[in-house]
């Protein structure tokens, strides 16, 4: 028991499918202790509605893992969830599991964190500002930069594809200014240092993302690639980083141009997640990276169409504990 690694789930959004996506984990051998973070009634009610009726029990500390039983760090909610039925007085909820995983991270209680999705828009709603998992991960454990990668594998030869983002969750109209070469820098370090230290990527190659169609046809289409990604990418290859760009967008996401990077670096939200989406979806992460602790995710939303139907996918959840078990060293690297 004492080499089993504690790997936090939060459970997300209590009227989407992350409650019947948690219950799933009863049924695989992990080599970890997996503690679901939310209401223990709910995980319980969700899953029996659904056909798979499990055992529940209150999380403790030092307890070993029995089979066939799920572990709940119990977060009571504010209101009963209906599924597919948004409720803005759950929003502290929602944010309450989140604290107790992070905390749980921080004080070494727990050795990663798991996320299901949550509802960004009912917490707005609450009055509750929240952009999302990343912005909020940042802001609560007090770092000043974190970067979103996605990942996952496509293709019969089931390769790698990650792709990070330099911005993330802006209006398109604000990538511009927010795109500093010191941002720029700054995001590149840590794609670099975490690729090296928690994917084991000795020597990472990296393919950088130009801004504008064509990577701005020398500053026909926008001058930000001359301006302000060129040089950020000449002085890091001066310090000895392997970085490949910038690419114009339409082509960079093709065999050939992948074959000669471990991830891709993207400019904004749209630019690289479709592509991502498209050949990895159901199956794909989310990591967060920059942190002073693991955090993986799955890599869909809510999903409130299915929520109670016994339908949704559990894959992607399930390749987010794999990751967080691969960058622990506790599994074969991603």
């Amino acid at each position: 028991m004492k080499h089993l690694p504690v790997i936090a789930v939060t459970s997300g959004e209590p009227a989407g499918i992350g409650p019947e996506l948690c219950s799933s984990l009863v049924s695989a051998a992990w080599p970890a202790q997996l503690v679901i973070v939310g209401d223990a009634e709910l995980i319980a009610a969700r899953a029996a509605a659904i056909g798979r009726p499990l055992s529940v029990r209150h999380f403790e500390p030092g307890r070993a893992p029995a089979p066939g039983v799920l572990d709940v760090l119990h977060v009571p909610l504010a209101v009963p969830a209906q599924p597919g039925q948004l409720d803005v007085r759950n929003a502290g909820y929602v944010l309450a599991t989140l604290d107790a995983a992070i905390d749980g991270c921080l004080s070494g209680s727990f050795a990663a964190m798991v996320t299901a999705p949550v509802q960004k828009s009912v917490i707005n709603d609450a009055g509750i500002a929240f952009s999302g998992h990343t912005e909020y991960l940042a802001e609560r454990t007090a770092t000043a930069r974190v970067v979103m990668m996605l990942a996952g594998q496509y293709g019969a030869a089931r390769n790698w594809l990650r792709v990070a983002l330099a911005t993330t969750h802006l209006p398109l109209s604000a990538v511009p200014q927010a795109l500093t070469p010191a941002m720029l820098e700054e995001v590149l370090q840590i794609l670099h240092a975490d690729l090296r230290d928690k994917f084991g990527l000795a020597q990472p190659r990296i393919l950088v993302a130009g801004l504008n169609p064509h990577a701005g046809e020398g500053g026909h289409m926008g001058r930000e690639e001359i301006d302000v990604i060129e040089p950020v990418l000449a002085r890091l290859r001066a310090q000895g980083m392997q970085l490949i760009g910038p690419l114009p967008a339409d082509t960079l996401f093709t065999p050939h141009q992948l074959e000669r990077g471990d991830a891709v670096l993207a400019m904004y939200h749209d630019q690289g997640l479709p592509t991502l989406k498209f050949a990895t979806f159901g199956g794909g992460i989310n990591v967060t990276l920059g942190l002073p602790i693991i955090r993986t995710s799955v890599d869909h939303g809510t999903a409130l169409d299915l929520a109670g139907s016994g339908r949704a996918d559990a894959g992607s959840l399930h390749a987010a504990i794999d990751c967080a078990l691969s960058m622990l060293g506790a599994a074969p690297g991603a």
